[in-house]
Formats: structure tokens, sequence, C-alpha cells
């Protein structure tokens, strides 16, 4: 499958972070945000969240919560600042790399990830540094979409997604919940919506 380099993916969603938040109204619709809001106000204390892009998920975080979001493309990061302007929360954001994270190990209460499992280069390592940088006892969130567990709607991911890959170099049909294995997370809850296309994971962090 051909896909952008990660320098062009970044150039891309520096490009198009004015109407990304346009594009991500479809599935809120369909009911994404219910399940954002869910999950992800199970946040706690010191949090990371990693490809933050424009900051959706801002809104759902309980107000207490120290917020670091980092992403690779400033363009999303400049409107994930002005929105936790808005929301009047605690926030720190960093141009920074998922699958190579500038923390120490045991730094985060809540690490938070969503939809960038499909675009990121190397998926498992950046699940491995999710769970490295966050303690023990905290826990990992992950809201993410791949291959739908109906094979006929599978199937019909399979034979565009490597047209689909080309634009911003989303990977619709990876398999989501072989990477968290992979990266030797715990699961504590899973659940799939939309055909099982979305995912909603929690996790605690890998033994290292």
């Amino acid at each position: 499958m051909t896909t952008p380099s990660k320098q062009e993916i970044i150039r891309n969603y520096d490009k198009y972070a004015h109407w990304y938040d346009f594009v991500e109204r479809f599935p809120e619709l369909l009911g994404l945000n219910r399940v954002r809001k869910k999950l992800f106000r199970e946040a706690s204390g010191n949090v990371l969240e990693v490809a933050a892009g424009t900051g959706n998920n801002l809104r759902h975080y309980p107000k207490d919560c120290k917020i670091t979001l980092i992403d690779l493309s400033r363009g999303m990061l400049k409107r994930a600042l002005q929105k936790a302007g808005k929301h009047k929360l605690h926030v720190s954001i960093q141009e920074m790399d998922a699958e190579r994270l500038g923390f120490s190990d045991n730094t985060f209460d809540t690490v938070v990830d969503s939809l960038s499992l499909c675009t990121l280069k190397e998926p498992v390592e950046a699940l491995k540094e999710m769970s490295r940088v966050c303690k023990p006892s905290g826990r990992i969130l992950l809201l993410e979409h791949g291959r739908s567990s109906n094979e006929r709607v599978g199937r019909w991911q399979d034979k565009r997604a490597d047209k689909h890959a080309k634009r911003l170099g989303c990977i619709w049909n990876r398999n989501i919940l072989k990477f968290v294995e992979e990266a030797g997370l715990e699961f504590i809850s899973r659940k799939r919506y939309f055909f099982g296309i979305f995912h909603a994971i929690k996790v605690k962090p890998g033994q290292v």
C-alpha cells in the first residue's frame, strides 16, 4: 500500500486544519460524540493526549485535569489551543511525534489517543510509548477506527483502502485490537460501534 510520507502527512494536516472539524461532523452526528464523552470523562489527573489534532476531545475532560496535547501539525495544535481557551482548561501544547514521545517514564495518570492509529507509521510503537509514559496505576483511553467486524463492510473497506490512504495517510482497515495486543497492553474494557468500525478501549499500561 502506498501512503504519504510523514512529512507529507504533516503538510496535509497543516493545510486542512481549518476545515478538519467540518469533516469530523459526519461521524459525530452518527453518535461518535456520545462515545467520546463517555470514554474521555474517565480521564483524570495529569493527562497526555497524543496526536491531538484540533482538540475535539477537550470539551469532554473533567475541568480539574492538567492536559498536555501533542501533535506533529502546528496548524492543528493552533486550533486546539484556541479551543482550550474557550473551555478554560489548563492546557499545554507541544509539537511531538507520537511514536517518539519526549517524556520520562511514568509521567501521566491518563494517556489518550483518538482516531490516529489509522495514520501513524508505527502504531504499535506509538502504543508502547503511551504505555511507557503512563504511570503503572494509570489508564490509557483509546477511541479508534479500523476494519469493520461486519465482513461485508470489511471487504468494502479492503477494496478501497489503498485509494483512501493516499489522501491523508489514513489506513481505515487496520486491526486495532491486534495492535493493542502486540503492544502488550492489558484490556480493561472494549466496545465496538457502527458495524464494528469504531473502538472505545480502556487499557492498563504494559509491564516494563
